[in-house]
Parts: C-alpha cells; structure tokens; sequence
C-alpha cells in the first residue's frame, strides 16, 4: 500500500501534493514522513524558503544540515506559494493526525507573516528583509494574495484551517488584513484620471510600479491583478472603495483583453518542447497579457537584457519558452462578476431616481462616467439644487452648462484630483477672429451655478488663446478651484454677477478678461510670463466690474515686468483692495492698451494693498488710489447682492 500510495503522491510536485492531499492518506506513514520534512526546513523565525520539494526524502546528513540553520533567516520568505503552502499541508495534517507540533508550527507561520507587514500593509518578498527588489510590495505570483487568503479565512472562522489561532492573534491577523487591503487599493494604478490594475511589485515608498527582474519591468498585469481582484470579491461586506476598485478592474479587463490569438507550442520528434508562437484564430478564448504599458496597456516582452519587444517572436528562445507571457487568468473573474455585481451593486436605474444627486465616475461606479452625461440629463430650470458630486480623476471632455440648466453644482471629490482638462486653442478652433471663444474646457451659460473642488484648466500651452472656465451668466460661484492656462484662462463675461473665492487662477496675458461684475476674494493670482494679469470689459455706467479683495499675487521665477491690467474696452473697471501684490508688479500698474481715451473713461484703482509690487506713489496718474470713504463701498453685499436695502439673505450666503 505505501509503495502504491508513493507511486500515487510522490510523482506530483509539492504544490500539487499541499492542494490534492486526501484525508485517508494524510493519516499514512508516507504523509507524517513528509509533516517531519516540513517541520525540519521551518525557521525559527516561522517562515520556510520557497521551491523545496517536501516530499523528497532526506539524509540523515541532510537533515542535520537543516537542524543547524534553523537559526538562520536567510531565504525566508512568502514567494513562489512559500510558507503559506507548508501551513496548509500542517493544518491538513493537524486535522488527520493532532500532533502539537503541527500545531505550533502553524502558529509560528502566523506569527512570521504578522511580523513581515509593512506599516502600509504590504508584504515583501523575503522576510527579513533582502537587498534589492525582494523588498518591493510583493503581488507577484500571488505572494500578498496567499498571505491576505490566509488571514481571511483564519478571521472569517472558515474551518479551512483545522488550527485556530488564540484571541490575541486573530485580532493582529484581521488588523494585518485590512491594512492589507488598504494597501491594495491604494496601489491601484491610476492610468489617465482611471482605475486600473497593479503591477507585480510596487515600490514601498512610493506605492507606483517597480521593476524586479530584468524582464520584469514596470507595468500593468493581466496575470496578478486577477489574483487582487478574485480576492476583494470574496470580501463579505465590501466598502465602495472596494467595490469602485473592483468595477474599475473589471472594466480593465475587457479593455484590454486580446480575442483572435492562440498560443501554440512547437515540440521536436522527441516531444520535447522547442519554441512558442502566436497564431491568429478567430476561435480562441481571450487572453491577457502578463505585461502591458503603464500609459496605454501595449503589452510587452522583455528577455534577459531588459528591452522591450513588441511580440515574443523578438525574445530569445530560453525567455520566450520559460516564462507565461500570455494567459487567461482574468477570465473566472469576468465569470464571476456577473454575480458579484448583482448581489453588491444597485442598478443604475435605482441610483438615477435621484434626479438631485448623481455621481459622476471615470471607474464606472456612479450614474455617470461623462460630466456632460450628468449635465444632459438634469431637469431643465429645476426648482431644486442638483449636484453633481464628480469623483477623482481627470475628465478630458469640453463641458457645457446650457442656458436651462439652472441650479447646478459640480462638486469634486477633491481640488487637486478632481481635474476637467482640454486642449482647444484658436488655431486650432480656426473659426475666425473669434475663434477666442469655443476654446473653453468648462463654459457656462445658466444662472445659479456652483463649482467647489475642482481643477478647471486648458492644457494647450503657450500657443496663444485658450480659456480654461468661460462664464456668462447670473449669480455664479467658483469655489476652491485651480483655473489653469496661459493666455486667457478665465473668460469672467456676461452682464451677471459672479463670486470667486479661494481659488487659484493662472495664466499668461489678460488670464482673467471680460464684462462681468466679479468679486475674488482670498484668492491667488499668478502670472506664468511678463504680460498683463486682467484685461476687463465692463459696459458703460456698470457700477463694478473686476473687484479683488484679500488675493495674493505671486509669479514664476524670472517673472518681473507684470501689469495689474490693461482695458479690453475702455469702460473698464479693475480695483485691488488689501491685496499681496510680489515685486513682479510693475512700479506704473496700469497700462492704457494704446488708448489714450481709455485713461479718461476706464477705472483702475487700489486701496491699501501691500507687498513689493505696490508702490502707490509710482502708479500711472490717471489710476486711482481709494480713499477710505471711497473703499467701504466695496463690500461683497454692495457689489453682489441682490436685497442690498433688506436683511434678507443672499444667494452667496449658502455656499
């Protein structure tokens, strides 16, 4: 019987023997014979080295070599399926067989692995730690994804594991699991403002990908990230970020799933395996790449000298042959989804019930993955507020706020992630002289609008006119934003009025121009290059146009030649109160823009401002410099409200 059961065992590897063990040969000689090999090539410190084949048998001199490193920490670690497959095969002989011993060196595996976290929750590759990129956060195969599946069933009570770990213990091990799992959704990479994958390791510090082996280079993987994403659909009571990290995988997953294409081995007469090719067939399962570009998810091939090829034809025969550059590991996951989508993930019908609160989301778990999807689909002339709440990332899309979209707010998640970019400009645009004014990222044209937490910018460049956030209409506020761009990033226009405050505007010449009644307050104004900061337009006999009261004006480096503004039309209005002006502001401040009758009619004026760039005794004559009496007229209630005789409360009050 034991030579059969040998014959039946033995022939398999150790991972093969760990996973297929049967209850009635656990409790045989043979299997005990192998709980003792186990037990020698353990650590003091709990963990075992990889690629040992438990089940051959030792020497007397082979296991005297092993009792006497087992004081030694070297080449401890959980990769290659290490450790945590040799806690398995204990567990299952603890069951059959209730030796304390196995017992005890569970617990110390459990100890071990509890020990080797990083205070971010992620596991190297050897444990102590070893030089080089064993040190990174180790998802490669499936070395953080065993440790996390440990710890999970152990916590979960699944009676997986026949050896229960004391209170104290499993309190560290689901404190080590969490950490675990925040962790991984933070290493989630972010491709382009969107939830990707993971890479197979990532650097500790930094959390980005990280290279390990030569032909292991920085990239997305089709291979581990489907072990993450199999692991965070188990968990029970997901958390939206789990959740939202595992719908954006998914999606992920079928971006970049390749159909048409069959991995085929070549063997010679002897069957021995000699190449392997690709060949097209239109019947093939999808597959995955192990390697894909961090930018834009080519996969790639590298051999030993650590370039990159397009196809594994390009690598060499030892490289091409020995490593599984293609798979089709994601697919249980994809099968799976269906299901764990239903059961965790309210259909998009029941959230769109919500006419006045809606999620916009790149990763695909709001209402909405466009802007101006959320925005086409609001009620016309609401009677209530909608918000639209837009979750981090970067929305490359030319937003409009129609006429009839009246009462909405575009609330980010945070201003520094949550970033609406485009890259028109007027050569671009090329419709004619005033090609100036298509070229918003952001345009709006309804009253009541609200914009917090956002980052607003035209990423075009220093190729002339390009604005970033265009505004035409009435009681409009811009919250805490960036508004980035060179020449005209803010077109503030229209005959309304408008509230900016605490955001930072950037840009080149004239960046903040036009007609309206706009009031920044606590606001920073930075200039890119010498030019001009504000060129207005305010119509004839407007009581205010542009008022900046408490800003900071602020400059690049080798910035020194800037004028406050000059007048677009020559009513305009531009007045600085109690603002931090840098040296970069021209001693004169003002310039007329080559109209002379601007100097008669336009209203360029300060008060009481500060800084190196304001020196009032310098200033063209025909700027003013406010008199107290003059300046109390200046308040946020005198220039935007609307009861200014009456307590009544106005629109800017409930922001």
């Amino acid at each position: 019987m034991s030579v059969q059961l040998q014959a039946q065992k033995l022939d398999k590897s150790w991972r093969d023997i760990v996973s297929k063990s049967d209850s009635i040969w656990l409790t045989s000689e043979e299997a005990k014979t192998i709980a003792e090999n186990v037990l020698l090539y353990q650590r003091e410190i709990g963990g075992w080295p990889k690629n040992i084949q438990m089940q051959q048998t030792l020497s007397a001199s082979e296991k005297q070599e092993l009792q006497a490193l087992k004081s030694s920490t070297k080449d401890v670690t959980t990769d290659n399926g290490a450790t945590t497959q040799e806690m398995l095969f204990l567990s299952k002989m603890y069951r059959q067989n209730p030796d304390e011993r196995y017992k005890e060196a569970f617990l110390k595996g459990v100890d071990y692995i509890l020990a080797a976290q990083y205070d971010n929750g992620g596991w190297p590759q050897f444990y102590p730690l070893k030089e080089g990129y064993y040190s990174h956060i180790t998802y490669n195969d499936n070395s953080m994804v065993n440790i996390l599946n440990l710890l999970k069933a152990l916590i979960d009570n699944t009676d997986y594991y026949s050896i229960q770990p004391s209170r104290e213990q499993l309190k560290k091990a689901e404190l080590a699991f969490h950490k675990g799992i925040d962790c991984i959704l933070k290493t989630q990479y972010i491709q382009n403002g969107v939830l990707t994958a993971w890479c197979a390791q990532h650097d500790v510090v930094t959390l980005m990908p990280a290279k390990a082996r030569a032909y292991e280079l920085p990239s997305l993987s089709g291979s581990e990230s489907a072990g993450i994403v199999d692991l965070l659909m188990r968990i029970e009571n997901p958390s939206q970020d789990v959740i939202n990290s595992v719908n954006a995988a998914v999606k992920w997953f079928e971006k970049v799933k390749i159909n048409g294409l069959r991995e085929e081995k070549i063997y010679n007469e002897e069957g021995k395996r000699v190449d392997k090719i690709m060949v097209a067939d239109e019947n093939a399962p999808a597959i995955w790449a192990r390697f894909m570009e961090l930018d834009d998810n080519t996969p790639f091939f590298s051999d030993r000298d650590g370039i990159k090829k397009s196809s594994i034809a390009e690598i060499g025969l030892e490289r091409r042959n020995g490593y599984a550059w293609y798979g089709t590991w994601p697919q249980k996951v994809l099968d799976d989804y269906v299901e764990w989508r239903a059961k965790h993930i309210k259909s998009l019908s029941k959230k769109a019930k919500d006419h006045y609160y809606v999620v916009v989301a790149k990763d695909g778990s709001g209402d909405y993955e466009n802007i101006q999807d959320a925005i086409n689909n609001s009620k016309a002339f609401p009677y209530e507020r909608i918000t639209i709440f837009i979750k981090n990332g970067i929305y490359k899309e030319k937003v409009k706020v129609h006429e009839w979209n009246t009462n909405i707010s575009l609330i980010g998640e945070s201003k520094e992630k949550t970033i609406i970019t485009y890259d028109d400009y007027f050569n671009k645009i090329g419709l004619g002289r005033n090609s100036t004014f298509y070229t918003y990222t952001l345009l709006v044209e309804a009253n009541d609008f609200i914009a917090k937490n956002l980052t607003i910018e035209n990423s075009s460049g220093q190729v002339g006119q390009a604005v970033a956030l265009s505004v035409f209409s009435d009681r409009v506020a811009i919250i805490n934003c960036n508004l980035l761009g060179h020449q005209d990033t803010l077109y503030a226009s229209g005959i309304g009025k408008q509230f900016y405050k605490d955001c930072y505007i950037e840009g080149t010449t004239d960046f903040i121009f036009g007609s309206a009644t706009a009031y920044f307050e606590n606001c920073e104004i930075h200039s890119k290059m010498n030019s001009y900061v504000t060129a207005a337009s305010t119509p004839k006999d407007t009581l205010f146009g542009y008022v900046f009261k408490n800003c900071k004006l602020t400059a690049d480096e080798n910035v020194n030649k800037v004028y406050l503004g000059r007048p677009w039309r020559i009513y305009a209005q531009t007045v600085f109160i109690n603002c931090e002006m840098g040296s970069h502001i021209l001693s004169e401040g003002w310039h007329n823009w080559s109209k002379p009758e601007a100097e008669q009619t336009s209203f360029c004026a300060e008060f009481e401002n500060t800084g190196d760039g304001f020196q009032p005794k310098k200033r063209v004559s025909w700027s003013h410099q406010l008199k107290s009496s003059e300046a109390k007229k200046y308040t946020l209630k005198n220039i935007l409200g609307e009861h200014k005789k009456s307590s009544n409360k106005e629109w800017y009050e409930s922001l």
